[in-house]
């Protein structure tokens, strides 16, 4: 990191279970939760749960869940309409941009525009502490469409034999967790046989879900968007043995929407001209409620193309879609990769390789001192995993989700040069930093976080020391 992490962060490593943010008690006196446990086939199917809305509810009544379409996007680099009818069991989730092929045999035929239809079920009996969490989570089975890109029918996994699914848990205005992930793989680019090819190969790597984070309410009007923010970014380069890479941005814009970035000196790094790291060429809005940017920044290192060994420049888009929650704007910025393999008549040296895609959120630098965001947190992370994360002033835990057991713990340090952004430090010394707004945060670490990489979405190569990005919903205070 670019800036000096504040000395003598309070640390703790919680040593007994405990789940505040679910239900666990207060937050100046945690209760033990030890709700009963179950593993695979023994937990059963979930039912609709006993409990249904009241005065503490996490999510709209379940009759009213189905009013709610929330856009939103994935660390995959998609952006996403998510429809859950909780009184019919099905959802309705629609692709409208993608980087993620269809089949390893054309990365150029992606998901996007495909919508898909299938059934949710509530998670099992033991897999979340309360009966109100389970109410308001759905495990998203099988979904089948239509590709518009080449008319093939387009499937995803069932509930049978998954042991890590997608699952998506409904709030106030705010929806999290998993969308559905895929299979990715690609040979590479034969230039000349047997003399170049394999370029820009892409490892097989299975995704059991891409973490995601979408909103009941956004809007078009740029004016709500002016203002200085802290963001977090995490963006993977496939081509680059899905080489990751988070970092920091502080950005300021106008009414129009123009950017203007302060951003730490990194030679690695390709910013926009402005100096930012979201946002390319100006805002436009589309039809589909969120805006588009050509040329978006880069953070990741790029392939290199044959003959003259150099990377091909910016074609991905950057997308924001502008969440409206709890009183507060909080822009979250999608980075779809491009891939245009160029014309063989040519030996494709006109080919554009720019497949870097990733998450981004944004938080407003206002100011934020120790307990200005307390409290308990459910997302999903670059672990593909599904966390809890329990906020105590200079303290920060995650914690399993299921076994209300701590993982892991960081200290928390407040007043760095830029307002609202957060230092962290965990036990083992990696830093990072955080951002809250609207009762959301994000955290990025600079190292291995909870056990790392979920052992169904490892990647043989991937890195041990790769950076751990996570976004996360208030769910109690």
């Amino acid at each position: 990191m670019s800036h000096a992490i504040t000395r003598g962060l309070a640390m703790a490593i919680a040593t007994a279970p405990f789940l505040i943010a679910c239900g666990g008690g207060k937050a100046d006196n945690p209760g033990p939760v030890n709700p009963t446990q179950c593993s695979g086939a023994s937990c059963g199917v979930q039912g609709p749960p006993a409990s249904g809305a009241g005065a503490a509810a996490l999510c709209p009544a379940t009759a009213d869940i189905v009013k709610s379409t929330f856009l939103g996007g994935a660390g995959s680099g998609e952006v996403v309409q998510l429809n859950i009818d909780a009184t019919a069991m099905t959802y309705t989730l629609k692709w409208l941009k993608s980087p993620i092929p269809l089949t390893s045999a054309d990365v150029t035929i992606t998901r996007e525009g495909t919508q898909i239809t299938g059934a949710v079920i509530h998670p099992p009996t033991g897999m979340l502490p309360t009966a109100e969490q389970t109410r308001c989570a759905f495990i998203l089975g099988k979904g089948t469409g239509t590709a518009p890109a080449n008319g093939s029918t387009y499937t995803t996994p069932d509930f049978v034999n998954n042991p890590n699914p997608p699952m998506i848990l409904v709030g106030q205005g705010v929806a999290g967790g998993g969308i559905p992930g895929a299979t990715v793989e690609y040979d590479g680019l034969t230039i000349i046989p047997g003399i170049i090819d394999h370029v820009g190969a892409v490892p097989n790597r299975h995704f059991d879900f891409y973490p995601f984070l979408g909103f009941a309410s956004t809007t078009t009007d740029l004016t709500k968007l002016a203002g200085t923010y802290n963001g977090l970014l995490y963006h993977l380069v496939p081509s680059g043995s899905y080489a990751a890479t988070a970092t920091n941005t502080v950005e300021t814009f106008d009414a129009a929407g123009s950017c203007t970035g302060s951003n730490p000196a990194n030679a690695a790094f390709t910013p926009s001209a402005s100096g930012c790291l979201t946002t390319g060429t100006a805002w436009t809005v589309n039809g589909s409620g969120y805006f588009d940017s050509q040329k978006a920044p880069q953070i990741g290192t790029q392939l290199k193309l044959p003959p003259l060994n150099q990377p091909s420049g910016l074609s991905a888009q950057a997308h924001m879609i502008l969440g409206q929650i709890n009183g507060a704007t909080v822009p979250l910025v999608i980075r779809t990769g491009s891939v245009n393999l160029g014309t063989p008549a040519l030996l494709h040296a006109d080919a554009k390789v720019d497949d870097e895609s990733g998450i981004a959120m944004l938080a407003a630098a206002t100011p934020l001192a120790s307990g200005g965001f307390d409290g308990g947190y459910v997302g999903a992370d670059s672990n593909f995993k599904y966390t809890a994360a329990l906020i105590q002033g200079g303290v920060g835990t995650f914690i399993n989700p299921s076994t209300s057991a701590a993982e892991d713990g960081f200290g928390l340090g407040y007043g760095l040069p830029s307002p609202g952004l957060v230092g962290v430090r965990q036990a083992n010394g990696q830093t990072g930093l955080a951002i809250a707004s609207g009762g959301l945060y994000a955290i990025e670490i600079q190292g291995t976080v909870n056990g790392g990489v979920a052992p169904t979405s490892q990647l043989s190569s991937t890195a041990s020391s790769a950076p751990y990005f996570g976004i996360g919903a208030q769910i109690s205070k």
